[in-house]
């Protein structure tokens, strides 16, 4: 079984900042792509940022320059930097990941719980 567990959002004024990080626990062999999305209630889930087991990153148009994801593959674990907050921003952001686990014959994906990110103006 395998679990993502997402921790740091909360509530910051326009402009500030948060770190969300999400780790990936339980019987895994493998971590390919990793990445955040975030939903807004009445809108489509949207991609915020990319990281393949490489390094090689890729972000929305709205937030290149603000925020930075990354990854600690000893960790099994993926960040994403936010600075310069906007209102818009405000979101539920969740971690994904692509998993092989010890059995399995291809990865899949696999989903945070997700975790409140509002900012205020």
């Amino acid at each position: 079984q395998v679990q993502l567990v997402e921790s740091g959002g909360g509530l910051v004024q326009a402009g500030g900042s948060l770190r969300l990080s999400c780790a990936a626990s339980g019987s895994i062999f493998s971590i390919n792509a990793m990445a955040w999305y975030r939903q807004v209630p009445g809108k489509q889930r949207e991609l915020v940022a990319a990281i393949n087991s490489g390094g090689i990153t890729n972000y929305a148009d709205s937030v290149k320059g603000r925020f930075t994801i990354s990854r600690d593959n000893a960790k099994n674990s993926v960040y994403l930097q936010m600075n310069s907050l906007k209102p818009e921003d405000t979101a539920v952001y969740s971690c994904n990941a692509d998993i092989m686990v010890p059995w399995g014959t291809r990865p899949r994906a696999y989903w945070g719980q997700g975790t409140q990110v509002t900012v205020s103006s």
